[in-house]
């Protein structure tokens, strides 16, 4: 992952790899999810998502950059941010009703060596990739960039607590795990929803 050149340069090309590999994630999440029937797995997938359509945002905002005035910039971070914390209030509730009905329900889900394998890769890279993010967001003074890498921190977290729940599942069958993995992924969406949504009101 090359970042040559100018700080927004390296903005967009960032951008470019997050939505690159935040499509490959939540595809792979989202379809071994579904098989093995783990909520945490699936939630994760839809996160990816999220976090796809971020960066996807991010590649539209630093790709126009020098076509845009300062009034423009930022009318479009205000909507990045706003965007994403309402997709991750959206998104935590429908992770929060899947975990308690399988809860209620005793909906076992089945081993993933897949999804373990996609946790560990998502562990190695994002940390890299938020303190890159965050590092640049304010040096150009991005307050969407650094939101955006608040989600890739988000997702590193998440990762290290989906990497718990399936090798608990795996390898000790201790499958309530996974819906438990799923409420901590409901407590970070709605935490970082909530102030992104808030965010400009509180820093006007």
């Amino acid at each position: 992952m090359s970042t040559q050149g100018t700080p927004d340069k390296k903005a967009l090309q960032l951008s470019y790899f997050t939505l690159a590999y935040g499509i490959v994630e939540c595809v792979l999440s989202i379809i071994f999810g579904v098989f093995s029937g783990s909520i945490a797995l699936l939630g994760f997938g839809l996160d990816s998502l999220v976090e796809s359509l971020s960066a996807g945002i991010m590649v539209w905002r630093f790709g126009k950059h020098s076509n845009m005035s300062e009034e423009d910039e930022e009318i479009i971070e205000e909507r990045a941010e706003k965007f994403v914390g309402c997709t991750f209030l959206i998104l935590g509730a429908y992770i929060l009703y899947e975990s308690i009905t399988k809860l209620v329900k005793n909906e076992i889900p089945g081993h993933s060596l897949v999804g373990i394998c996609i946790a560990i890769a998502s562990i190695i890279t994002m940390p890299f990739l938020y303190y890159a993010k965050n590092k640049i967001g304010k040096e150009i003074k991005s307050q969407s960039l650094i939101a955006n890498s608040k989600e890739t921190l988000t997702c590193a977290l998440l990762s290290i607590a989906l990497f718990i729940g399936l090798g608990a599942n795996y390898l000790f069958g201790f499958w309530q795990a996974d819906p438990i993995v799923g409420f901590i992924i409901v407590f970070f969406l709605a935490k970082e929803g909530i102030e992104l949504i808030k965010g400009k009101e509180e820093n006007p």
